[in-house]
């Protein structure tokens, strides 16, 4: 940091009385138990309660692609993948074997990342009731340590799949990324190390430069393991010793050398531009350096970590702002405020807007004038109150489910420990130390760290955007022009516009609560109202600070006409742009800073709801929104009109994204020309009627007596109950029932293909293939179809990626619905070379008569069953699973609770055989084949 940064955060720390010495480091939370043996290795262990009897297993390296050779590039990537295929005591496959046999799903809680200075293992949602469980986790994360096998029939077998993985990736976004990263790290190694790596390299390097890639940088000084779940510490730490000892301490080690990020007095400017990109979107960096080490495990880190987050928030607000009137030019914008894009070496407050089309110079002035006027002017009070009201009330919720938190949350934090030497307290201190920061530091301290992070030098401006005839951009001189003018013309201080009015001034008469019950299936307890709506409370403990809702009315947008098939498209995204009653969608966030609340409508094909959530003690705040959203949704054209224009800019060009052409044709050939199931185009949006949509709107909520309310969470009944009678018993309403309408949008009957060439930049082919039928709408058959979605997964992760290599992965997925009558689809997708088409998809229809004829193996269905069964005992603890379970049951009459793992325990293979053959034999069959082919 810059002397005057470091300065004022002495300033700002003396000034509180607790840190009024000396800056010692702060305590590390003594509910973790960090520990580094002899040989390196450094580990953090933590007991957690939640989720129950489940842990979570990770292994950290400091070892990312910017440690590789010219002729090495994705290496550092290739080698993580190599982590799965073999091991010292897991030989091939065996590894995922046995973690998916325990429920261990590979992908979902079994992977991995390689980024520029960092690769992170991980085994997580791990079910621990077995001590056997535990010490197999520890061996697998002692094993990827130093123990990969590095097989050379593995690793031909692993360039396949790196190869469609670098297909399927290097899209728009990543060849701009290829143009822009040499230019705004020009003279650092950052420039030229994204993880995928060089093709070439891919195919050609010899097995044991990958062998000696792994010896040099996997070594224990550099690595840390985090072990956290519901675990005895004291064992595991023991386990670890003893496990961890036969890795010996590195003589000689490399360094591993740190890379600077290069200062730069005059803007540096990158525009790259691709014929498949879509949207054009604006960064401005401004770089500074990294906070000193000897600072970083000091409350100075918690001090920045304020300041730097109510900078941020006061910043995006009045972006936000900007974007909600008619003439804004950008469709999207935002702040951000950590690492200098991939760099780990370099910090950068930055900026950016996804600019709407034509307007990338003017994007760019207003971004970068209205950051120049936070520079010059700093925040008002009134913005700086409420930023602190919602960071402090933030940290109250942290505070609030500090023994409710699931092991993810402290994994997290021990990851960047490790990575970042960032400091460890614990929620308990950091909670009393924000309060004191917060007390301590006015608006004026606020405002010179603001001044400081956006700098005069080090500038770093990217544009990236589509190339197309007709659409320009700025040169790079000329966007320095730009920049620098916006930066000294027209700053001038903002007025922050507030209003003391109350949400409701006048209250609504209130109902009454006529009947009361309670339930048989889930614990709840039933209200019917006066208006003819009920409501189902379930109290839980799950989380000290959360409530959460939803309300469901059948009928849905199925009861609306063809002719408003554009609205019905739009109407989600619009039905909330003018905020409510008498408050904008700028000023309603206003008026609840400091409150956790929120309430919210949707529309869908055969439904309409409200959902919403609280902390308790803003339980009326979020039945107030909840009443308002039914009965004083606000209109604001200005804001429709931002809605128009930025809506347009950002579907203007995306035919240019080959796959839009690929997702065309599947609607193409499942619904034909239905103009319910054609997507929203840039022509369209003129045609959006702000008017018949609020007018729609206002018809599916008219009758309030047709929902059924679900409210769980840690809430108090005697508060609830009457709020319940306030606000939404006195909501209009009468007991008429609606259910929804048959619209006539079938799926295509028959077998159906469609095979087409499209020109890409990077060649690749899509293959969809798509099943669909009638079935019972019944729990057994959700559940058989869940099972056989991920029977089908394992299946062709072993046939298709690992002994084919030809796809990075395959995704199927199996759904049941009850619209407009009992139906079933079934999908599959996958990405890859073009010329392995006809051999892939010969092994897809294989692997699905295989099932259809015989059934699934014995083993694949028990790693589903001890999948799903671990995921079910998980959601006993969550209130979203509770709302669902009952909402679910009371609207569609399906028990996704009760006896579900007795279900799940007592399905066979022949039960999915017969299954998958009733869906397969149906002979409803739609191929859509895309072939990309070289752009002229």
């Amino acid at each position: 940091m810059k002397k005057i940064t470091l300065f004022f955060l002495l300033v700002a720390l003396l000034s509180l009385p607790v840190l009024a010495q000396q800056m010692p480091p702060l305590p590390t939370d003594p509910k973790v138990r960090v520990g580094k043996l002899d040989n390196g290795l450094t580990y953090y262990i933590r007991h957690n309660a939640e989720p129950k009897g489940q842990a979570d297993f990770y292994i950290a390296q400091k070892v990312g692609s910017i440690l590789e050779e010219e002729n090495q590039r994705g290496l550092a990537h290739f080698l993580e993948h190599m982590a799965f295929n073999g091991s010292k005591n897991f030989p091939g496959k065996s590894m995922l074997n046995y973690l998916e046999k325990i429920g261990v799903k590979f992908g979902a809680n079994l992977n991995a990342y390689t980024a520029y200075d960092q690769t992170v293992y991980n085994i997580t949602n791990v079910p621990v009731s077995r001590e056997s469980i535990v010490d197999s986790c520890m061996l697998v994360l002692h094993d990827w340590s130093s123990f990969i096998s590095l097989e050379d029939k593995e690793i031909d077998n692993e360039r396949g799949v790196i190869r469609e993985e670098w297909r399927t990736r290097t899209n728009a976004q990543m060849r701009m990324f290829e143009q822009m990263l040499p230019e705004i790290f020009a003279g650092s190694q950052y420039a030229n190390r994204l993880p995928i790596g060089l093709i070439d390299v891919i195919n050609t390097f010899k097995y044991q430069e990958l062998k000696d890639y792994y010896k040099k940088w996997y070594r224990p000084d550099l690595q840390g393991i985090v072990i956290v779940g519901d675990i005895d510490v004291d064992k595991v730490e023991a386990k670890l010793k003893t496990m961890f000892a036969d890795i010996a301490k590195p003589v000689n080690p490399a360094e591993r050398t740190i890379y600077p990020v290069m200062d730069n007095d005059a803007p540096i400017v990158s525009i790259a531009t691709d014929p498949e990109a879509t949207q054009t979107t604006i960064r401005v960096f401004y770089k500074r350096d990294l906070m000193p080490k000897e600072f970083r495990p000091t409350a100075a880190s918690l001090v920045n970590s304020y300041m730097s987050n109510v900078v941020q928030s006061m910043l995006y607000d009045r972006l936000e702002e900007i974007r909600q009137k008619a003439n804004a030019p950008f469709a999207y914008a935002g702040c951000g405020d950590g690492n200098f894009f991939v760099s780990n070496t370099k910090n950068a407050f930055s900026t950016y807007a996804v600019a709407k089309e034509g307007t990338v110079n003017a994007a760019l002035s207003v971004v970068s004038n209205e950051t120049e006027r936070v520079r010059k002017f700093g925040f008002t009070p009134t913005e700086y109150e409420r930023a602190k009201a919602n960071f402090l009330n933030y940290m109250e919720n942290e505070f609030k489910n500090r023994e409710k938190q699931k092991n993810d949350y402290y994994v997290n934090k021990y990851i960047d420990s490790f990575l970042e030497e960032t400091p460890i307290p614990g929620i308990d201190t950091e909670y009393q130390l924000y309060q004191q920061i917060a007390k301590a530091i006015p608006v004026e301290q606020i405002n010179k760290f603001a001044a400081e992070i956006i700098g005069e030098k080090n500038v770093v401006i990217a544009i990236n955007g589509p190339k197309k005839d007709g659409l320009t951009y700025p040169t790079k001189e000329e966007a320095v022009s730009i920049f620098n003018k916006a930066r000294t013309e027209n700053v001038t201080a903002y007025v922050d516009k507030v209003s003391n009015e109350p949400l409701i001034a006048s209250l609504p008469k209130p109902g009454k609560i006529t009947k009361e019950e309670t339930g048989t299936k889930f614990g709840e307890t039933i209200w019917t109202l006066s208006n003819g709506a009920k409501v189902f409370v379930k109290k839980t403990d799950f989380k000290e600070d959360e409530i959460i809702f939803t309300a469901t009315s059948k009928g849905g947008n199925s009861l609306i006409d063809d002719k408003d098939a554009i609205n019905i498209k739009a109407i989600n995204s619009v039905i909330s742009l003018g905020g409510l009653a008498n408050f904008s969608a700028t000023d309603l966030p206003k008026m609840l800073a400091g409150k956790k609340a929120g309430a919210y409508a949707s529309i869908g094909t055969k439904t309409e709801s409200l959902n919403g959530y609280c902390a308790p003690k803003d339980l009326e705040a979020m039945m107030q929104l909840l009443y308002l959203t039914v009965t004083a949704p606000r209109m604001d054209n200005e804001a429709f009109q931002s809605y128009v224009s930025r809506t347009k800019s950002m579907l203007i060009n995306r035919e240019a994204e080959p796959m839009t052409a690929f997702s065309d044709s599947i609607t193409a050939a499942v619904y034909g020309k239905s103009p319910r199931a054609q997507r929203m185009k840039a022509d369209m949006v003129d045609k959006v009627d702000y008017n018949r949509i609020m007018e729609i709107y206002k018809q599916r909520f008219a009758n309030m007596g047709d929902f059924t309310f679900t409210f769980v969470g840690n809430f108090d009944v005697n508060t609830l109950k009457p709020m319940v009678e306030q606000y939404i018993a006195s909501l209009p309403g009468n007991a008429k029932k609606e259910d929804f309408r048959d619209v006539k949008m079938y799926p295509r009957k028959g077998e159906y293909k469609n095979i087409f060439e499209k020109e890409m930049k990077t060649p690749k082919a899509s293959v969809f293939n798509l099943y669909t039928g009638k079935i019972d709408f019944t729990i057994d058959n959700k559940i058989m179809m869940s099972m056989l979605d991920q029977i089908m997964d394992i299946v062709y992760t072993k046939t298709i990626r690992e002994e084919e290599g030809g796809t990075y992965g395959v995704s199927t997925n199996g759904s049941i619905d009850n619209y407009p009558y009992g139906n079933f689809s079934f999908n599959i997708y996958f990405d890859t070379d073009p010329k392995l088409i006809d051999k892939l998809l010969a092994k897809i229809k294989q692997g699905l008569d295989e099932i259809a004829a015989q059934g699934p193996s014995e083993e694949n269905l028990n790693k589903v069953k001890e999948y799903m069964l671990k995921s079910y005992t998980e959601a006993q603890r969550s209130n979203r699973h509770w709302m669902n379970a009952i909402d679910n049951y009371y609207t569609w009459n399906i028990d996704g609770q009760n006896g579900y793992d007795a279900k799940i325990k007592a399905i066979t293979t022949a039960d999915i055989k017969n299954f998958a053959a009733k869906l397969f034999t149906q002979k409803n069959m739609v191929d859509v084949i895309m072939k990309g082919v070289e752009k002229k």
